[in-house]
């Protein structure tokens, strides 16, 4: 397990920090963009990286929920709650910590002055979170992996971006554009892999650990 997390997260680094390159650009030529935009803007990338990472997140225990890790699934038998749980616990919970508490992290230590951190399954909870139901459903029926994955990971800097333009009220010295990018970069690559694919992952060990008894 291990292994194959520190494969993914290897994977996944140059695909993250080319998001986090063309979020640091927008920043550049977008930072006089009024707050109430970039809120909006936040809040359609938010729940649609939501929805993408219940998908994801779901279709990977669907996938190999009925036999044990690193074996093809034979049959997709799941338990619609289990699903349920996971997909919502681990698209929301992740991507709440993604888009919203590391920026705003990253946002109270280059001490911007409009900072304010932005829950969407409290402040949109009438959106994201039915979202996040339906794309469990769809991966219970229709399982999807890669593609999905890939556009969340890109939704998902974007989102982090749109959260630190809110809080920014201007240009950044030169040198905050470096810890902005950092910030980026660790707000989507571990949670995502982890929404994606360790989180899931540790629920069917589990279950094969169980099967095996």
């Amino acid at each position: 397990m291990i292994t194959y997390i520190t494969k993914e997260l290897k994977k996944h680094a140059p695909f993250t920090s080319f998001g986090a390159i063309i979020g640091i650009l927008i920043i550049i030529v977008s930072f006089k963009i009024p707050e109430q935009i970039s809120y909006n803007i936040f809040y359609i990338l938010h729940p649609v990286h939501v929805v993408l990472s219940a998908l994801v997140t779901a279709s990977i225990y669907r996938l190999h929920s009925c036999d044990r890790f690193g074996e093809k699934c034979i049959k997709g038998k799941c338990n619609l709650w289990a699903l349920l749980m996971i997909g919502y616990f681990g698209s929301v919970g992740i991507a709440t910590l993604s888009d919203s508490i590391i920026p705003y992290l990253g946002e109270i230590l280059l001490d911007l002055p409009n900072r304010g951190i932005h829950l969407g399954f409290i402040e949109k909870w009438w959106l994201v979170n039915p979202l996040a139901i339906i794309g469990v459903l769809f991966a219970c029926f229709k399982p999807a992996t890669k593609v999905p994955h890939a556009g969340h990971v890109l939704l998902s800097t974007w989102a982090s971006l749109f959260h630190i333009l809110m809080a920014m009220g201007g240009a950044l010295p030169w040198y905050s554009y470096v810890a902005v990018f950092l910030f980026l970069f660790l707000a989507v690559w571990a949670p995502c892999c982890l929404s994606d694919i360790v989180f899931p992952l540790l629920f069917v060990k589990q279950n094969s650990q169980r099967k095996n008894k």
